[in-house]
């Protein structure tokens, strides 16, 4: 009591301590600036590349003129916003946009957890280690082949169609059929995803207990029940801020694989946000940057109204969150 009267009567009385815990700070630093500066490699990226581009939205406010430049060009407010809101495209667009993410999201995030219980449970490591290897492989594939893959084997020609006449059948276009796209673009980015994606659940398993699996056995506990109350609960908090993360992502779908899968027939069903904004803004006969930064601003503000949202109902009902 006597030290708390004496630091409300003399203020100043803490200007040592904090003077002191500073030079301590610095001292810290001086000894380990070899990792400061490496930490300067990752800085510099994200102020480069992440926040100083942020200064360009300023255009989706403005009609963007390249010879005015981006502070001289004229002020229009919401234009461009009730443009896209009002136009032929906005509703298709969104729908797809938002139905292929949800897809993806339900098909594609349990599909690295299943994956990773199961290589969990494999009874030899060499079994386990081959295929953890296997299933990881697709992951380093690039987009590009992976988009040219699936049209070899998906054309008139191609080995689908091959096998359905060997059986039968008759060819048909698959990649034509708008009602077909999703589920070629979400289960092969399952194919090509699960095993990179379960290397996170891995590791989170291999941080459970042991002894929590030797008392379940000695209880008569099956696999499936050793899943269920010891397995899942222990990984829960990463699957949690894992999921905060892809729904904050929900609605960045994947520019350059819907692209190159992306043709005049199932284009109804394939043209999203991303490849929308890429047409207005770039290849389209009268390119409008400003148009293109606005659809971009309200893909972004809604993803951060998701990711808000949904953090904040993580924390309440299972104290996980990302913040």
């Amino acid at each position: 009591m006597l030290n708390q009267a004496k630091a409300q009567m003399h203020p100043s009385a803490q200007t040592p301590v904090r003077a002191t815990d500073k030079l301590k700070t610095l001292k810290k630093m001086r000894e380990n600036w070899e990792l400061y500066t490496l930490l300067l490699i990752p800085f510099a990226y994200v102020l480069i590349f992440h926040y100083i581009p942020m200064t360009g939205l300023i255009i989706a406010f403005k009609n963007y003129n390249v010879v005015q430049g981006i502070f001289h060009s004229k002020w229009v407010g919401l234009a461009h916003f009730e443009r896209f809101f009002n136009s032929y495209d906005f509703w298709n667009v969104l729908k797809n946009t938002l139905t292929l993410s949800v897809y993806n999201l339900v098909v594609g995030f349990p599909a690295p957890i299943i994956l990773a219980l199961c290589i969990n449970y494999l009874p030899g490591e060499r079994f386990k280690k081959l295929l953890q290897m296997t299933t990881y492989a697709p992951h380093f594939i690039s987009v590009v082949v992976i988009a040219g893959i699936l049209v070899q084997l998906l054309s008139r020609e191609g080995l689908v169609n091959n096998l359905i006449v060997l059986l039968g059948g008759q060819r048909v276009n698959l990649m034509g059929i708008p009602e077909y796209f999703q589920s070629i673009y979400v289960f092969s980015g399952v194919w090509q995803q699960a095993g990179w994606g379960s290397i996170i659940y891995l590791a989170a398993l291999s941080g459970i207990d042991p002894q929590l699996h030797e008392a379940a056995r000695m209880d008569g506990a099956s696999k499936l029940r050793r899943i269920w109350h010891i397995d899942i609960p222990g990984i829960l908090p990463t699957i949690v801020i894992l999921l905060i993360m892809d729904i904050g992502r929900i609605m960045n779908v994947g520019f350059q694989k819907v692209l190159l899968l992306q043709n005049p027939l199932n284009v109804s069903a394939s043209e999203v946000i991303d490849t929308y904004v890429y047409k207005v803004g770039l290849i389209s006969g009268m390119p409008n940057f400003s148009y293109a930064a606005a659809i971009g601003l309200f893909k972004s503000l809604i993803g951060v109204i998701l990711i808000v949202a949904v953090n904040r109902i993580a924390r309440k009902v299972n104290n996980t969150s990302l913040w």
